[in-house]
């Protein structure tokens, strides 16, 4: 533990130290000129008006909360159940538990740094450290929306928040699934979070953002939260290696009920994720909120479609799948675009996530045990490119006149780009060193009796 929290304390000078030589001033607004009458000379003199008073409405702050729970929801239970159906019963536990700890680790160094770095002051790549264990911030503090006048709770955007970067890394686990060390992927993704995802986060959402003042459009994190984890989890799958037996043994799911159910929770949850990401309780939410459910309706068809046209069955274990790939992809877009062109991207994302999880896997020749590029990633990047095309107000988007599909897309790819190398380049790092201080993976005996036993003295069930 000592060695962890050194070596956190180190990365955090060394990377931001130099980085956040940001300009913190903002320039005031020039006052608005006073209308002069031979009634009022004196109000050419006078101050301007004093601003109003910011409105903060009941109804956004409740469904800002009910969204903030939402997103729990969708980690725990529901990718927990997720994950935790698909790997070996020898190893269900093992899972429920790496999701768990890490969304409260994560969940733990947002409140001490990363809101901070995230979200405080302004800068090309990251913020500040003004906001350091949430200094500044108490009851009244307000966060803007993106309405102006209009306002919510800081403490509600910053739980908000939080959850974004606590299922992120809990995604990541994905990959790496029945054979990574416990006390491994926890200080991997501390350290991947500190230096990838707050990065990315700011960039593409915080004030000064390299990619937010370029223009990209991602509502909910296609790029901040899919494409980030994606990468992350590719290149764990390559360092830790195969599970032993990959290609050879039979690694069935053990339980596609309770993978079925986490999938459904999935979905019920991805609504406070994006529609509460519109932060307030208006158009914009249920703009949000209908693409989600017919994006993610017209990917399981589309998966189970093409299972049906390749194998001749489909599956639960697609229909599921798809789902998460519809959820995955529609994200980015979600705020963007209007319920056809998310039907679009619903299906696309059924068919292409497919094709990702089984020829596109074969061809990278990684031990991605759950999938987790082959849908988040594969998703993330259909999602990030087809909202610059779907947000064109000639195809229904919410774009302005002078929208071009063109640029846009170009904006887009360069954001997708930008977020593959970043997280990939953390990454690597991150698992060298985790591997020196602690190494990766477990002993060949462990793994084969299962994590369920070998890590936690558990087992999921009683045999």
């Amino acid at each position: 533990m000592k060695n962890l929290i050194a070596t956190l304390m180190l990365g955090l000078g060394l990377a931001f130290g130099g980085v956040n030589a940001i300009a913190q001033t903002a320039t005031e607004a020039p006052a608005a000129a006073m209308e002069t009458t031979e009634a009022a000379p004196v109000a050419a003199e006078a101050p301007a008006a004093e601003e109003a008073a910011p409105t903060v409405d009941k109804g956004d702050v409740a469904w800002m909360m009910v969204s903030t729970i939402l997103v729990v929801l969708m980690v725990l239970p529901g990718l927990a159940l997720f994950y935790g159906g698909l790997v070996r019963s020898k190893n269900m536990l093992s899972v429920l538990m790496q999701v768990m700890v890490v969304f409260s680790l994560i969940t733990v160094l947002w409140a001490v740094y990363g809101y901070s770095l995230a979200f405080g002051g302004e800068g090309l790549i990251i913020g500040n450290l003004d906001r350091v264990f949430l200094m500044g911030i108490n009851a009244d503090s307000l966060a803007d929306t993106f309405t102006d006048g209009v306002k919510i709770p800081e403490y509600i955007f910053v739980a908000f928040q939080a959850t974004f970067a606590g299922i992120t890394c809990a995604l990541i686990v994905g990959s790496f699934a029945e054979r990574m060390k416990f006390s491994a992927v926890l200080l991997f993704c501390a350290i991947w979070f500190t230096f990838s995802y707050l990065p990315i986060a700011h960039m593409v959402w915080g004030a000064g953002g390299y990619l937010l003042d370029k223009g990209a459009l991602d509502f909910a994190g296609g790029t901040v939260v899919h494409i980030n984890a994606a990468m992350a989890g590719l290149v764990g799958a390559y360092m830790v290696g195969k599970r032993i037996g990959y290609g050879k043994e039979a690694m069935a799911p053990h339980s596609l009920t309770l993978t079925m159910v986490g999938a459904s929770l999935l979905w019920v949850g991805w609504f406070g994720f994006n529609a509460g990401s519109n932060l307030e309780a208006n158009g914009g939410a249920g703009l949000a909120f209908i693409n989600t459910l017919f994006a993610t309706a017209a990917a399981v068809l589309a998966w189970c479609i093409g299972e049906a046209l390749g194998k001749g069955k489909a599956s639960m274990l697609g229909a599921a799948s798809g789902a998460v790939a519809g959820l995955v992809a529609i994200t980015p877009a979600c705020g963007s675009v209007g319920p056809m062109g998310g039907i679009i991207i619903g299906l696309v994302s059924g068919f292409v996530c497919l094709w990702g999880v089984n020829g596109l896997k074969k061809m990278l020749g990684a031990d991605d045990s759950l999938d987790v590029f082959g849908i988040h990633g594969i998703g993330g990047i259909i999602g990030a490119i087809l909202v610059g095309v779907f947000a064109a107000p000639g195809l229904g988007g919410t774009g302005g006149d002078d929208f071009a599909i063109g640029s846009q897309v170009l904006i887009q790819a360069e954001g997708v780009l930008i977020t593959m190398v970043w997280s990939s380049v953390v990454a690597f790092v991150a698992y060298k060193i985790v591997d020196m201080m602690v190494g990766l993976r477990v002993t060949e005996e462990a793994e084969r009796e299962g994590l369920d036993i070998t890590s936690h003295g558990e087992t999921a069930y009683n045999r």
